[in-house]
């Protein structure tokens, strides 16, 4: 039980980050976070070692996280944000929010991995490092993955291929 400890004690955050990257509800994203440690030790068995520990509890957390979005019928949403405070004005707050939905609209055209890529450093405020880890990549992989993505949203929206 003290491995299981340490396990927690070394990966909880990592696995809590990416799962608030996903939903961006911090009491949902710890309630996952429990249940996937939860699920990892009924399953410790069927780890093999043939990834790290932290992206086999990633993909626990994601599958949980996917099973949460089927239970409650719904898609996952790039759209869904942290509420906003108040505008100094309702143009300029509207202005904002507009600006703001057509960047995640640009971001939800990404291709899956680079868009996963932006959600988790965004987002999730992973560094690239732990999203090479998630993601089962390197960390090298991690900025060149956001460097080339941030460029595709600068230069006019994901549709746009070079």
């Amino acid at each position: 039980m003290d491995d299981m400890d340490a396990i927690y004690r070394n990966h909880a955050q990592t696995v809590y980050k990416f799962l608030l990257a996903q939903c961006h509800d911090p009491d949902l994203a710890e309630e996952l976070t429990q249940e996937t440690f939860y699920q990892a030790v009924c399953s410790i068995g069927r780890f093999d070692g043939s990834c790290k520990l932290s992206v086999w509890l990633c993909q626990i957390a994601k599958h949980l996280w996917y099973q949460h979005l089927r239970k409650h019928q719904r898609e996952p949403s790039p759209l869904e944000s942290a509420p906003e405070p108040a505008a100094p004005s309702a143009e300029d707050g509207l202005l904002e929010q507009e600006g703001r939905l057509s960047l995640l609209q640009q971001i939800h055209q990404l291709p899956e991995l680079q868009r996963e890529v932006v959600y988790l450093r965004a987002f999730g405020n992973l560094s690239f490092r732990e999203i090479g880890d998630v993601l089962g990549k390197t960390e090298n992989w991690a900025r060149v993955t956001f460097y080339r993505s941030k460029e595709k949203l600068r230069n006019g929206g994901a549709g746009n291929e070079k």
